[in-house]
């Protein structure tokens, strides 16, 4: 397949297709219904799509997290939900698009990326395990699929807490 990929911000008409690449991505509703709601509520950070001959392959959305401890509290940034259409992954869609997401953070003065996912994808993109920086999901998964990333080198010293994502995260299972 040697069609080009590009890799733009989201716009109104492409909602369906969105839409349908996070359904079949993830074979159920519950990340596109995410999408939907965070988009709904005004508070998607950025939404990035990746488009071949006129057809949304892929998608990947930043939103808000708030990042709580006993003494302070902070602003960073998740990233997910991230899909590819079933028969467009493993040819480096999924890479480039979260490449231009963490640079558009980075342009748009955001520091830090918080991610949960898969161990063996997003390390290669500077993410590593949270819990050595004292960060920690409000619920229990592994500490291997729960990442943190600085844009800034240091943006996270001495800082630590519990991740709280958005309200509409809460639907996951």
């Amino acid at each position: 397949m040697n069609t080009r990929t590009t890799i733009r911000q989201e716009r109104p008409e492409d909602i369906p297709g969105i839409r349908y690449v996070n359904e079949q991505a993830f074979g159920h509703p519950e990340e596109a219904d995410i999408v939907d709601g965070l988009r709904q509520r005004g508070v998607i950070f950025l939404s990035l799509v990746a488009v071949q001959d006129d057809q949304i392959v892929g998608h990947i959305l930043f939103s808000p997290v708030t990042i709580t401890s006993e003494t302070s509290s902070f602003e960073a940034i998740a990233l997910g939900p991230m899909a590819v259409l079933p028969s467009h992954q493993r040819l480096g869609i999924g890479s480039e698009l979260v490449r231009a997401g963490l640079e558009e953070c980075r342009e748009m003065g955001q520091s830090i990326v918080i991610v949960l996912g898969h161990p063996e994808f997003y390390p290669r993109f500077g993410f590593e395990p949270a819990r050595p920086f004292g960060i920690r999901w409000e619920h229990d998964v592994p500490a291997e699929v729960f990442m943190v990333a600085e844009l800034t080198e240091g943006a996270l010293n001495g800082r630590g807490g519990v991740v709280l994502y958005q309200p509409e995260f809460r639907s996951l299972p």
